[in-house]
């Protein structure tokens, strides 16, 4: 009787994060994350940029995805722009 209900939690335990993982559908973090909301307004400046969640904040340092999938124009760079020589380099 035991392995039977053991065997019942084994499978609740398993089958419990798929069944959630099917049916949770497209969700994103952010609003502007989806890109049926870039044309909005709460997605673009200035709204956008008092919580940070504007497409060039969200995708910073990756390929813009409005360009789609062959777009290689970077959103922004994360790469620093100091001198690579100073006092303490020879």
């Amino acid at each position: 009787m035991n392995d039977k209900k053991l065997m019942k939690w084994i499978l609740f335990i398993l089958l419990l994060p798929l069944t959630l993982a099917y049916f949770s559908g497209d969700r994103f973090r952010y609003p502007c994350q989806d890109p049926s909301n870039w044309d909005k307004d709460i997605c673009k400046l200035p709204y956008c940029d008092v919580t940070r969640t504007c497409p060039e904040h969200i995708f910073k340092g990756q390929n813009d995805p409005r360009l789609g999938p062959g777009g290689n124009k970077p959103l922004a760079q994360n790469t620093p722009t100091v001198p690579v020589t100073g006092a303490n380099c020879k």
